[in-house]
């Protein structure tokens, strides 16, 4: 199998996880706010999901020989490992209701804020557990002050939001106003014409996003509505994320290097590629089952609908396919990278809200015509987090095999 042992090698592996991890929420988003059903999407992202995680471990899981020492995927698959393979499903699990509820969130609270709420609530938890289970093999004086950055950006990120939603409430009533003086200031057009929301002859009427005209057609067109909720739910449902979030790489780092040894005398640790096939695997199961309840018993008022819906429901596949592919293989990177210069360092993926956010305001226009204060808090966010990421890659150790 193939090994990352050099320091540039795992970096390397840290920077495409990151692309790829701050690329697949702005799909799923997309497709939201285009009417698909969280439901259908997140179905479909999740098959390819785990189909990602079998081309790793057959390529890369399978590259070489292999030895009763460093078994490949395929002879680990019959190997008396069942405690590390508990571990890393376990780690699938808790980040399969993670994603599931980040697919919520994102509604609610917008893409940006969202991810760096729980990217932060990640680092803060997951990277401490980390750096003691790796036996501190990172710089422990620059991996914490990283830490701390990330805390901060947490309190940012939440005020963003604060100011952000009441930015929001003002547009729409202003809006409330101008609507009962008679005045028609939206472009919104009557439900017969929903199917062409997205014609050309339509998109001359297009609202400028960032207005009230534009906050109507959205929540209009969107499969989950958010007006008239509490923000406090959308804050709920991204703590409780970024707190699944911060525990699946400690989960995979004990069932890689078993360092509580319940592995028996003589069995080999898990492989990368082995553990995170089983922990793809008990993702993949979790969103199954989930999912397919909430097709008929949604939440958060979201529409009900029928497997024989979601199988005849085109509109979008391919976007959530791809999703599932960049999730996978981002996933996949960041623990080749983990496995070289330790899990800790590694959770410098977690950047990837520079990435989100990018997407959120190229895509959607989050934060178009926000007061000065709102700007003034996501400028001073991402400066606080780009900081932080910069100080946890250079905490990155080196791990020995023993």
């Amino acid at each position: 199998m193939y090994v990352v042992e050099s320091k540039e090698g795992a970096i390397a592996c840290m920077v495409l996880a990151l692309l790829f991890l701050g690329t697949w929420p702005a799909l799923l988003t997309l497709l939201e706010r285009r009417g698909r059903l969280p439901q259908h999407t997140y179905l479909d992202y999740s098959i390819t999901n785990l189909l990602a995680a079998v081309i790793i471990a057959l390529t890369f899981g399978e590259i070489g020989n292999s030895s009763n020492d460093h078994p490949n995927f395929i002879q680990q698959l019959s190997q008396d490992n069942w405690s590390s393979v508990m571990f890393a499903m376990a780690g699938g699990i808790v980040l399969s209701l993670g994603n599931l509820s980040t697919q919520y969130a994102w509604a609610f609270v917008g893409l940006s804020v969202t991810e760096v709420i729980t990217s932060s609530i990640t680092v803060v938890i997951g990277t401490t557990l980390n750096y003691f289970l790796d036996d501190k093999i990172n710089k422990a004086q620059i991996l914490f002050p990283g830490v701390a950055c990330f805390l901060i950006a947490v309190c940012l990120g939440s005020a963003v939001h604060s100011s952000n939603a009441a930015d929001n409430k003002a547009k729409l009533e202003t809006l409330s106003v101008d609507t009962n003086k008679g005045s028609n200031t939206t472009d919104v057009p009557p439900k017969s014409s929903q199917a062409d929301l997205e014609s050309a002859d339509y998109s001359s009427l297009k609202p400028k996003a960032g207005t009230a005209d534009f906050l109507v057609q959205l929540e209009n067109r969107r499969s989950i509505k958010v007006f008239g909720k509490s923000t406090v739910i959308g804050l709920f449902i991204t703590f409780f994320a970024g707190v699944c979030f911060s525990l699946f790489s400690p989960a995979f780092n004990l069932a890689t290097n078993d360092q509580w040894h319940t592995l028996k005398d003589g069995v080999p640790h898990l492989a990368v590629y082995t553990a995170f096939f089983y922990f793809s695997v008990s993702c993949f199961v979790i969103a199954i089952v989930l999912n397919v309840v909430f097709l008929y018993r949604p939440v958060l008022n979201s529409p009900k609908t029928t497997f024989k819906a979601y199988v005849n429901d085109w509109n979008g596949r391919g976007w959530a396919f791809l999703a599932g592919f960049l999730c996978g293989f981002g996933n996949g990177l960041q623990f080749m990278g983990g496995q070289a210069a330790g899990y800790a360092a590694a959770d410098a993926v977690q950047a990837l809200p520079l990435v989100s956010t990018f997407w959120g305001i190229l895509l959607f226009g989050e934060y178009r015509r926000s007061s000065k204060k709102t700007y003034a808090l996501l400028i001073s966010m991402l400066l606080m987090f780009m900081v932080a990421v910069g100080v946890l890659m250079a905490s990155s150790g080196h791990r020995t095999e023993s």
